[in-house]
């Protein structure tokens, strides 16, 4: 456990255990209630494995929600979950192609998702941002294995209650397999040494318990010099039924990754070799040990109302070393990250009568207190440090979040929805060692903030449906300019969406489902000089967005995912950037995935996707290009009489061969570039037992 966390330690931990302590009290008290009631014969009320926020799952529906369903999880071998988002409405995820660092996502005209703090995710309700890991609200789904999921759920825009500071562009809720009976395997292998191998186990045991298991090994080489990574997931639950009303659950998950890193290439090298290496970068790579431990009660307290009270830690450490430019050379530097999670909460979730009408609730209380151990080291030479360290402190945030959702159908036609959710947040930070900069490192100034949400869905005829929802979010000034006293004064950086969408099936061959958005934001945090920020400016962000579904016969099935989006700087202390396009985020995305049966057991797979040009400096004098890919696929379902549910797959991934960056960036005045990958083969067998 690093250091400065056992004083929130206490506190949080009694928390938790107030929390699981008062849902295991009530059970026992209502079950001796039932008891002393013993001749009256009442309804069996069983209780069902659920994680914070899925009793809303209807409620959703009047916001814009990309669901992905197991079937459409395994339809291809998956060695990572951020394979999904080309399949999400104006989604993209920008490969750096750096082992083991987690790639940037664009969502709704933000570019700061995964890589920084745009975009919120959680594992069956567990945050897996990180408040100082390397950027602020960095998070990294490497720690998950595709195979175990059994639903992903992409919130667009800042809708959802159950994330605050990280929700602005919207929020990836992952929930694994928690029942069922099964035994499934998937192993993937191809070009450049790739090699994945994923196992699921669920049982059904003895009592009403059930136990689900899942595991990962992913390695390869690389399709550059200096490009291996290796990495290893296992994970479990175990659920006790301890009688008709209570479970209790423990969860576990642990996670070891390491790779190495060939890092940027200028843009005339890349053009020369587009699988290069630079000759200045030495050593650059990262390693990450990750684990978490989880423990739920779940009682229902009737036959429409839940109770769940959780309490879960993290313990992480991540090193990462990196070589850029610095003014006329290129220099390595080393960050370190020693990270301890402890939360618990209490969520209560039920359904009532309003106006002779189902109401659909729940209420929620969560503490989470996130303590970091930060290292931060220049001018390396292959991971030699050269001098001391540039920062070595310690940082703390606490935040206490109250949150509710209400889903009312008023009549056969309408649904509503309104949601509200409160957050506090509190922190420290202290020095481990001294520092030669002069940035801040104290107290940070208490904050609040309330963010609403509020939504429709209107049944117009059994073929059309319109939604309209407004919502709110936040993004705390980020990084240490939360720890310094000089910048007490900043507000939260306040983001506000509409939206109207529409879901259309003219026949059964067709499914349109369609959205336009706006997301104007004010409060916006600029750096005025070293370690001193101020509130002044404001952006807008209009999209559109479609998804469509075409069935012309039996044998084919084609989809199209589209995204574009304006994103524009209304307001700046810089005249010269009024009306320029925000830094990383493309003009538009598409994706054309169409699927071809000849036979019952055979299917031809065509993907195509197309990334628009985009920004890549504050002036929008420098601009990343558009660039294309194509893959192909065949699959294969085995006979009965050999295995169950077994399928052969053979994909070629960008199958022309195409030459493109995935990534261009400006870092020192130089435009860099991350090469996308080339052309490469893989084979999967998938089955189960």
């Amino acid at each position: 456990m690093n250091r400065g966390f056992a004083q929130g330690l206490g506190t949080t931990a009694r928390l938790g255990v107030l929390a699981l302590g008062g849902t295991l009290w009530m059970a026992s008290a209502v079950q001796a209630q039932t008891a002393e009631e013993g001749d009256k014969v009442l309804p069996e009320v069983r209780v069902s494995a659920m994680v914070k926020g899925q009793a809303l799952d209807e409620a959703q529906r009047a916001f814009s929600v990309t669901e992905f369903r197991r079937d459409e999880i395994r339809e291809q071998p998956r060695q990572e979950v951020e394979s999904l988002w080309s399949q999400v409405p104006g989604m993209h995820v920008n490969h750096y192609q750096l082992s083991g660092v987690a790639n940037g996502l664009v969502l709704r005209g933000f570019g700061g998702g995964g890589h920084g703090g745009d975009v919120a995710a959680t594992l069956d309700g567990i945050p897996l941002n990180e408040a100082m890991s390397h950027a602020d609200g960095y998070f990294d789904l490497n720690v998950v294995v595709p195979l175990e999921l059994d639903k992903v759920n992409v919130y667009r825009g800042p809708v959802s209650v159950l994330q605050g500071n990280y929700n602005r562009a919207g929020l990836l809720e992952l929930r694994t397999r928690r029942n069922g009976s099964y035994a499934e395997f998937d192993v993937s292998a191809g070009s450049h040494g790739m090699f994945d191998a994923q196992a699921a186990l669920g049982r059904e045991l003895e009592g009403g318990d059930q136990l689900n298991l899942a595991t990962q090994h992913a390695r390869g080489d690389g399709a550059r010099p200096s490009a291996g990574y290796e990495r290893s997931t296992i994970s479990g639950t175990w659920k006790h039924h301890v009688h008709e009303k209570l479970d209790i659950s423990l969860s576990g998950r642990w996670h070891e990754a390491r790779g190495d890193s060939p890092g940027y290439l200028t843009e005339a090298q890349w053009r020369q070799d587009p699988q290069g290496k630079d000759s200045r970068v030495e050593g650059d790579g990262a390693n990450k040990h990750f684990g978490t431990l989880r423990l739920d009660a779940q009682y229902a307290l009737d036959a429409d109302t839940r109770l769940l009270g959780f309490v879960y830690g993290t313990q992480q450490d991540f090193v990462r070393w990196f070589t850029r430019p610095r003014s006329t050379t290129w220099m390595q530097r080393e960050e370190r990250y020693d990270r301890s999670v402890l939360g618990v909460g209490l969520n209560l979730s039920g359904k009532s009568l309003l106006a002779a009408r189902e109401l659909n609730w729940m209420l929620g209380l969560e503490q989470v207190r996130e303590s970091t151990d930060y290292g931060y080291w220049d001018g390396l030479l292959d991971r030699r440090r050269t001098g001391p360290a540039l920062n070595d402190r310690n940082t703390r945030l606490d935040n206490t979040a109250i949150y509710g959702q209400a889903g009312w159908q008023p009549t056969a036609w309408l649904q509503t929805t309104a949601a509200l959710r409160w957050d506090r947040f509190d922190g420290r930070c202290r020095l481990l060692g001294a520092e030669p900069g002069g940035d801040e490192c104290n107290r940070m100034q208490g904050r609040s903030h309330a963010s609403p949400k509020l939504g429709a869905l209107a049944q117009l005829n059994a073929r059309t449906a319109v939604r309209a929802s407004w919502s709110q979010g936040f993004a705390l000034p980020s990084d240490f300019a939360k720890y310094a006293l000089r910048n007490s004064d900043l507000h939260a950086n306040v983001f506000r969406q509409s939206e109207l969408g529409v879901e259309w099936k003219p026949s059964g061959h067709w499914l349109i489902d369609a959205s336009l958005y706006r997301i104007s934001s004010s409060h916006e945090i600029r750096s005025t000089a070293p370690g001193e920020y101020e509130n002044l400016g404001a952006t807008v962000r209009k999209g559109a967005e479609l998804q469509l579904h075409w069935l012309p016969s039996r044998n084919w099935h084609v989809e199209w995912t589209y995204g574009h989006n304006r994103s524009e700087v209304t307001q700046n202390a810089d005249a010269a950037l009024l009306g320029r396009r925000v830094v990383a985020v493309p003009e538009y995305t598409s994706t054309v995935h169409a699927r071809w049966m000849p036979r019952s057991d055979v299917t031809v797979h065509g993907l195509l996707r197309h990334v628009g040009r985009a920004p890549i400096n504050a002036s929008n004098t420098e601009w990343a290009g558009s660039f294309r890919w194509l893959d192909l696929g065949l699959q294969y379902r085995l006979p009965a009489s050999l295995a169950r549910n077994a399928s052969l797959s053979l994909w070629l991934r960008n199958a022309a061969n195409t030459r493109y960056a995935s990534t261009t960036t400006m870092i020192a005045g130089q435009r860099l570039v991350a090469p996308g990958a080339p052309r490469s083969v893989q084979l999967g067998l998938q089955f189960s037992l």
